[in-house]
């Protein structure tokens, strides 16, 4: 079949062929015919040609990866020569055939069985060296066609958001170069099938993040948050490199196939070596994934544009950690203690973070922390062995936060770049279509009934009550974060949208709509915001988890323990617990902020201590500078005085000792010969006396 790849040439040689005979004739080939031959035979083209991929699957999985690297590629070499509507139809479209592509290998892989959904397509030997051999290649399984389908569909929409929202900036072809890499290194990272092949992509996510958000990098404090993203993710990045060159010590080999089906052979349940890979992987994910202690970067990501902040927090460099956690399922579920330190970090990060949105200004902020609050859901969640509830609270997640931070972008371009929420109020009257979406949103994001993020939030909380590895204690962490995500996401919501009008006269003059370029992903985001979750029905809802039963593959290897059977009326009244929260936190934030908007000033008036804590973030940033940084700096300077004076010294004075030697050396060996005579006698003489 696939030899018929050479009608994919024909088809347009054979337009142009029609074009050229017949088109030439105005009178007898209308200009409308022109382009329907022309389109047609393009529009055929491709159809065959993606036809042909579908019964190559190896072909597409490498061309989903590959496609926007060469959008990238053709951007940077040509995009400042064109117009922008070829730089942002190059950057687009080939996302979007990534996502075509990613789409067709999905339907390919729901025709085979579950047990045969892994497919492995290697393609050149990388790295031969001793005991190490390590080929270039993809894994398409259940696990990466989730991921696939996240990265590549939210990414195009965001995308096509772009158009609009970067319209005037001068660097619109570095812009759309810049997102296309991210898309590529991200589909490396989900596709590898091995640990160093994703730890390029690990690390090609990192470079984009620091070049996206330190895009308008003439304002220093842009430079300075890409700097800070990049050299945190770097401490991360060390445990993960430890956590590689321990698992080649252990199975000599760095294929996941190697290593995860042989991990219960090689490794002790709740051995030393189990425990010390894990929680070294797991030291990466924190970094990558902005979790307690490395969470820091990501509120000041906000610096880069808008498109970026939604491409980083939604369907890219976050939910990295979270991935690889769940790839990594048969190596977590070998170390019990690691498992408990994923859960608890996750729990602590989910209501620390959502404790800092109650006092922030900047509308990105707020959605930066809370983006730190919902991953550490998705770490809750793998760590009491969810892995499946884990990932699919990421797809909801990147629908409902996608929403959120292009809705935010939608605000500020009809503010003229104002970012404090201080200083909106009133807007649902003027940014109509921008207000549903982002009304539908916060509804999704407080995991309110019928929303996608109720579904995937609860699936959460009942298994972080029920697991084996969950306990009550997690569980009620995790509830009251629902709550307190109602109350700052509302807050949100209520001080853009509704009470008195705080802007100036001249910023309410200018505010408008944003262009349907901008809304019509608005608007499919929000349609995945609502039904996204249904997917995932729980089984006690009258569904059939089909997300569930979809990834089950993925932890055929994982070490299986006993999970307890509680009756469905449980986990009806810890959803109805965890729902009541969400609902009292709503109900707290209407009434802060609609009904007695004084509330809160008086508040933050009689505990101001309290405040300035909260909005300052806890100090953290300052006790980090004050310790870590200011400790680094420190030992680097006390290294540049021993490099100066120890190092330097010794290589310099060997130099200089050498110089003076022969500078002795040449007084003697003038080239006179007097004095060479001289030289005789006088050491005649000397043997005489």
């Amino acid at each position: 079949m696939f030899d018929y790849i050479i009608l994919v040439p024909l088809f347009p040689l054979f337009g142009a062929f029609l074009n050229g005979i017949f088109g030439v004739f105005a009178d007898k080939w209308e200009k409308r015919l022109v382009h329907v031959v022309s389109s047609a035979a393009i529009g055929v083209a491709f159809t065959i040609f993606l036809f042909l991929l579908y019964q190559r699957v190896s072909f597409s999985i490498a061309l989903v990866a590959l496609i926007p690297a060469l959008g990238a590629f053709i951007n940077v070499l040509f995009g400042y020569r064109w117009n922008k509507t070829l730089v942002h139809s190059v950057g687009v479209g080939s996302v979007g055939i990534a996502f075509l592509l990613s789409a067709l290998a999905f339907y390919q892989l729901l025709g085979l069985p579950p047990h045969e959904r892994f497919i492995e397509v290697p393609f050149y030997k990388w790295m031969v060296s001793g005991g190490l051999s390590l080929d270039i290649g993809f894994l398409l399984d259940p696990l990466s066609m989730v991921m696939m389908l996240a990265v590549t569909g939210v990414s195009f929409l965001i995308h096509v958001y772009s158009i609009g929202y970067m319209h005037d900036d001068p660097s619109y072809a570095r812009f759309f170069s810049y997102l296309n890499l991210f898309v590529f290194f991200m589909l490396i990272l989900v596709m590898a099938n091995s640990f160093p092949v994703m730890f390029v992509g690990w690390e090609g996510v990192g470079l984009c993040s620091y070049l996206l958000i330190g895009f308008w990098f003439e304002d220093d404090y842009n430079a300075y948050a890409g700097n800070k993203a990049f050299i945190v993710n770097r401490i991360g990045d060390y445990g993960f490199l430890l956590g590689m060159f321990l698992i080649f010590a252990t199975f000599h080999s760095l294929n996941y196939s190697d290593v995860f089906e042989n991990a219960q052979h090689v490794l002790t349940y709740n051995g030393f070596i189990a425990t010390a890979i894990t929680l070294l992987l797991f030291m990466g994910a924190t970094g990558k994934s902005a979790q307690i202690p490395l969470y820091v970067w990501l509120p000041d990501a906000m610096a880069g544009p808008t498109p970026v902040s939604a491409l980083i927090h939604a369907a890219t460099m976050v939910t990295a950690g979270v991935y690889m956690v769940a790839r990594c399922n048969a190596l977590f579920t070998m170390a019990p203690v690691s498992m408990a330190v994923v859960a608890a970090v996750g729990a602590a990060t989910a209501i620390f973070a959502a404790s800092m949105g109650f006092a922030q200004r900047d509308i990105k902020r707020i959605l930066a922390y809370s983006t730190i609050s919902q991953l550490g859901y998705m770490f809750l969640a793998v760590g009491v062995g969810a892995f499946a509830a884990g990932i699919f609270h990421l797809v909801t997640h990147a629908f409902f936060k996608a929403l959120l931070f292009l809705s935010a972008g939608s605000v500020i371009h009809a503010m003229g770049g104002e970012q404090d929420v201080m200083k909106m109020g009133g807007l649902r009257k003027y940014i109509r279509a921008t207000f549903v979406t982002a009304f539908i949103a916060t509804l999704a994001i407080s995991g309110m009934p019928g929303f996608s993020g109720f579904f995937s939030k609860d699936e959460i909380l009942w298994y972080a009550y029920s697991s084996p590895y969950g306990s009550p204690i997690l569980w009620f962490i995790g509830a009251v974060t629902a709550g307190m995500t109602a109350f700052y996401m509302f807050r949100w919501l209520f001080l853009i949208f509704y009470g008195e009008e705080r802007m100036d006269e001249e910023t309410k003059h200018h505010i408008h709509e944003s262009p349907y370029v901008m809304l019509i992903p608005l608007f499919v985001l929000a349609f995945l915001s609502v039904v996204g979750g249904y997917i995932g029905i729980p089984e006690a809802l009258g569904g059939k988890n089909h997300l569930h039963h979809f990834l089950e593959p993925i932890t055929e290897h994982a070490y299986k323990v006993e999970w307890h059977e509680y009756p469905h009326f449980l986990e009806y009244a810890l959803m109805a617990i965890s729902t009541g929260l969400a609902f009292l936190g709503f109900l707290a934030a209407y009434w802060c902020y609609i009904k007695d908007p004084s509330l809160p000033v008086r508040f933050a008036e009689k505990y101001h201590r309290l405040y300035e804590v909260v909005y300052n973030k806890y100090f953290v940033d300052e006790i980090y500078n004050g310790s870590f940084v200011r400790g680094v700096l420190g030992s680097a300077f006390s290294s540049k005085k021993f490099d100066e004076v120890v190092v330097d010294g010794a290589v310099n004075g060997t130099g200089k000792s050498i110089y003076l030697f022969g500078s002795i050396l040449s007084r003697i060996q003038t080239g006179y010969i007097y004095h060479y005579i001289w030289g005789i006698v006088i050491g005649l003489l000397i043997l005489l006396v």
